[in-house]
């Protein structure tokens, strides 16, 4: 049978499976079938062969095995699987969480931001009615406020009024489809910037929720939240540890092997519910930093623009729109924090809605009286009271097994431990049973995979005969499936894990041994050598004596007839040559212009009569 076919067998079996638990009144996801139909295949109990083809009766089989799993009101185990199953479909990595944010708001904004672009507006009412649209858009788009409240519009408006006026809507509609959107995101970044800084001065701010402030009132409240349930959750861990241990290590009758079975399902269920929430708490923390961080960056960036505007008329667009856009970034950020908080919290609730059945199972009525004579331990204190470190001497003689101690390891403590952590003897010997190993008493590595365990003991035991709790470990997986996810069992289960899309960020392996090596260049250096350099001082003085004598000699040459004619030299001249140059000449024809001079105008005086004289000045034709 070849992928195809046997893919489409699998869909059938799934498809059959979700329709007999609807008909039962029971929803549930593909995603949970799958995993449940490929658990129940892997379970030796069930005699499934996943080596040969599956026949009719094997398909009927597997289908009622897997509807009855997943309709059982009273299993932990079915818990856990859902639990693991919700958290990887709805929890992922920050940035992942982000990214897929910033896409649903974009698809959202799509039709408005196409309906803008598309637009050929030509009259006045068209205009008009377009520039509203870019408004309501920049306001969606900001978040700031809701489009329906008139006061928000009207600021709205203003501040995108005085970045970009109604009369330049022809050269936007001038623009490529392109060019506008881009527009578009500068107007919307700008226009948020000027009303997040008139809020912050009592200058408007209407309908603009105050995010430093909820945030750091919802922080510290969802951490509490999450820590009470972290601290509920490690109390039914000690419990169920306590007294699986007492009974199993002492062998008693007095809880029946239902009830233990029940009990180790439990355990395995809230060592999941703390796993996650601890993830998720980490989150919350790295959350709470970055809002630390955007605030005092907002608040320093509202600093900077009061003093750049400051008793100022008029300020340099270049000089203060950078700084409203990235003011508005800022608050993008803050938004985007307050949307992964709500995320956080509403995960971290609903995982504890996939850890209830346990409870019902064993309420206080039933816990206490396997409690009597029983000290309740955590893992620190169990871990505390068997801290005695492995004797090299005694385990010395399994070579293939070779062990690790914090004083003699580099990056000890970032060691990625196989079964996360928990010792894998005790897993085994009590068939499910989560011991936190202690790293401390020394690691054991074996075929490269790093193991810790809860007593010297157990230790010893594992180097006697290491591959058989390594195989006894994938067998107790197939019978209790909620462990591969649990202990990251993923080599051993690749099909069939449901691991998070972020579990590299989880799976990485310190470096404890490398091979290492340093290569020099030849001449890193340029070369600066100096020929002429000496570092013997009678060489030294021998120049200097050399230079003082050349001072006193001349140089002679001597030329003989037959060496003046070892290279002829020819010189070619021209001679000079008489050259004439000609101009233009001006020709014109004229008139002699008529002059007459008085002479006498002034008299005589009184004595003399007057004699007046008149002489011709004016110039023959001839003379000109």
């Amino acid at each position: 049978m070849n992928f195809a076919q046997t893919e489409s067998i699998i869909k059938n079996i799934i498809r059959e499976i979700s329709q007999e638990c609807v008909n039962k009144g029971h929803t549930v996801s593909e995603t949970l079938v799958a995993f449940m139909v490929k658990a129940v295949v892997l379970n030796p109990k069930h005699g499934f062969n996943v080596d040969r083809n599956l026949t009719k009766e094997d398909i009927n089989t597997l289908i009622k095995l897997c509807v009855m799993n997943l309709l059982n009101p009273k299993s932990p185990s079915l818990d856990t699987i859902k639990m693991q199953v919700y958290f990887d479909m709805n929890y992922t990595t920050r940035e992942q969480f982000l990214e897929e944010h910033r896409r649903v708001l974009e698809s959202r904004m799509q039709p408005v931001i196409r309906e803008i672009t598309d637009s050929r507006a030509q009259i006045k009412e068209e205009f008009e009615n377009l520039y509203h649209k870019i408004v309501l858009a920049i306001l969606l788009r900001s978040g700031l406020g809701s489009p329906s409240d008139l006061a928000v519009v009207r600021e709205a408006t203003a501040a995108v009024q005085s970045v970009f006026p109604q009369a330049e809507l022809g050269t936007f509609l001038a623009l490529g489809k392109g060019d506008k959107e881009r527009q578009l995101l500068e107007l919307t970044m700008i226009s948020t910037g000027i009303r997040l800084f008139n809020k912050e001065y009592c200058k408007g701010g209407k309908g603009i929720d105050d995010l430093p402030v909820i945030l750091k009132k919802a922080i510290p409240q969802t951490s509490k939240t999450i820590e009470r349930d972290i601290h509920n959750t490690s109390e039914y861990i000690d419990k169920y540890t306590s007294i699986l241990h007492h009974f199993l290590d002492q062998k008693q009758d007095k809880v029946t092997p239902t009830q233990l079975t029940l009990m180790k399902q439990s355990l395995i269920n809230v060592r999941q519910l703390e796993s996650f929430l601890n993830a998720i708490m980490l989150d919350v923390k790295s959350s709470a930093n970055q809002v630390e961080t955007y605030t005092m960056e907002l608040n320093s960036y509202l600093e900077t623009i009061n003093f750049t505007v400051e008793n100022k008329t008029a300020v340099p667009t270049a000089q203060v729109y950078p700084q409203f856009i990235h003011l508005a970034q800022l608050w993008n950020y803050l938004q985007e924090e307050m949307v992964l908080l709500s995320v956080f919290s509403n995960v971290a609730t609903s995982l504890g809605s996939f850890s209830k059945v346990h409870t019902n199972i064993f309420p206080d009525s039933v816990i206490n009286p396997m409690l009597k004579g029983i000290e309740i331990t955590n893992d620190l204190a169990r871990m505390t009271s068997c801290n005695q470190k492995v004797n090299v001497a005694v385990v010395k003689q399994y070579t293939n097994v070779e062990w690790l101690f914090p004083d003699n390891t580099t990056n000890f403590d970032k060691l990625n431990l196989e079964c996360r952590g928990f010792c894998p003897v005790t897993l085994c010997k009590y068939e499910g049973l989560l011991l936190r190993g202690n790293s401390d008493i020394g690691v054991a590595k074996y075929q490269n995979y790093y193991y810790a365990f809860a007593s010297k003991e157990d230790a010893y035991e594992f180097a006697e005969d290491a591959d058989k709790f390594v195989t006894s470990v994938s067998e107790i997986a197939k019978v209790n499936p909620e462990l591969i996810q649990l202990l990251e069992l993923y080599n051993q289960f690749t099909s069939i894990t449901p691991q998070r899309k972020d579990s590299h960020h989880y799976v990485h392996k310190p470096i404890v041994k490398c091979e290492s090596g340093s290569q020099t260049d030849t001449h890193f250096i340029e070369k600066n050598i100096v020929k002429s350099y000496e570092w013997n001082e009678w060489e030294l003085r021998r120049k200097a004596i050399k230079l003082t004598d050349l001072r006193h000699k001349l140089t002679h040459s001597a030329q003989t007839d037959a060496s003046s004619h070892r290279k002829i030299v020819t010189t070619q001249t021209y001679m000079p040559k008489d050259q004439q140059t000609q101009t233009k000449l001006d020709g014109c024809s004229s008139v002699p212009r008529p002059q007459v001079f008085l002479a006498g105008l002034r008299g005589s005086g009184m004595k003399k009569p007057t004699v007046l004289t008149k002489v011709d000045l004016t110039l023959d034709v001839k003379l000109i």
